[in-house]
């Protein structure tokens, strides 16, 4: 199938910017600077990309103000050039539609209420009582338990698990794999035996959020675990019983959230970065990628724990001064406190 093109002139009508060069100027799809061709529309957002502009053969280009005199070929001038190339991706790249409808393999409970024009797909369970709202799309293998509410146009990708009673809102996106509102880690040790604590609260999910593959988030032991609207989840990330995210974090992939942290708005946290359970992150806080948090963060700010990496044997040498800077530390102590006391005998 052919893609639809269109001119410099319809994008910006839609998605805002100034257009300098010729406006008529059509494009299908957008491309890296190093990769795009004829009917390509790149963008330059880092500086240090500029050479790749010179070389490139799109057919037009995102700058932002700072670089509209950079080329001469015609160009779209934003403020952010890489929130302009975000939106323009999605306008030219849009969701498949689906059909409403429901799948002859899917079992729909009779006490479920699925919205006329969501789509149900293959081999869907939705259980008793569960509530799936209008534009909503249920992709093959999915099981909505009894209770559970999906929103409006949420979309789940085939084979996410969605447990009893929990709640997502609209324009939800969740891929494959993922599972929602399984069992949080409770256990209580009883005369040499773990008894099982049952998890009795729910998963709440905000609107425009969107959870990666393999994702699981569990539900609370008695209060919910709370994602609130536009956060974003990466791919294989842990989510522990009563976790709060605020609003419009971005979390990458690997991390693990031990139960009960609460991580505020606005927050950044890199890949396999750990956070142990009950601690508090501020807003606005940005944590390195393989960082431990141990402790709750009260001010915003950039926040690493990294090690750095070198060759094997000057990490040998590095680990072994380590192990002694304990030690070392009582030294400079010790040295400190014999300096004070000549500085003392030296005045008097």
């Amino acid at each position: 199938m052919e893609r639809p093109i269109y001119s410099l002139a319809d994008i910006v009508a839609c998605l805002g910017g100034q257009v300098l060069g010729d406006a008529q100027t059509v494009v299908s799809q957008i491309a890296t600077l190093e990769k795009a061709g004829q009917g390509h529309i790149a963008f330059l957002a880092n500086a240090k990309y500029r050479k790749q502009l010179e070389d490139s053969h799109a057919s037009a280009v995102i700058l932002g103000e700072a670089d509209a005199e950079l080329t001469r070929r015609p160009r779209i001038i934003a403020a952010n050039p890489y929130s302009y190339f975000a939106r323009l991706s999605a306008f030219l790249n849009p969701l498949r539609e689906y059909a409403p409808g429901v799948h002859p393999t899917a079992v729909v409970d009779h006490g479920a209420h699925v919205s006329a024009d969501a789509h149900i797909g293959a081999n869907v369970w939705v259980g008793e009582g569960a509530r799936i709202g209008a534009r909503t799309v249920v992709m093959a293998g999915c099981q909505i338990g009894e209770n559970a509410t999906l929103g409006e146009q949420t979309r789940l990708y085939p084979n996410v698990s969605v447990y009893h009673g929990c709640v997502l809102g609209d324009h939800v996106i969740v891929h494959s794999g993922a599972v929602i509102g399984g069992d949080g880690f409770g256990i209580a040790m009883d005369e040499g035996r773990w008894l099982k604590i049952p998890q009795i609260g729910r998963v709440v999910i905000g609107d425009h959020v969107e959870i990666g593959a393999n994702t699981t988030i569990d539900r609370g032991a008695l209060d919910d675990t709370v994602i609130e609207e536009g956060v974003k989840l990466d791919n294989q990330i842990q989510i522990a019983h009563n976790v709060r995210i605020g609003a419009h974090t971005a979390i990458a992939g690997c991390v693990g959230i031990a139960g009960s942290a609460s991580i505020g708005k606005y927050c950044r946290i890199g890949g396999s970065a750990g956070i142990l359970g009950h601690l508090k992150i501020a807003d606005n806080v940005e944590i390195a990628s393989f960082t431990m948090i141990g402790k709750s963060i009260t001010e915003a700010g950039s926040y690493a724990g990294i090690y750095p990496f070198s060759k094997n044997d000057e990490w040998r040498s590095n680990a072994v001064h380590l192990r002694h800077l304990g030690e070392l530390v009582k030294r400079v102590k010790r040295l400190e406190h014999d300096i004070e006391t000549l500085k003392g005998r030296e005045a008097s």
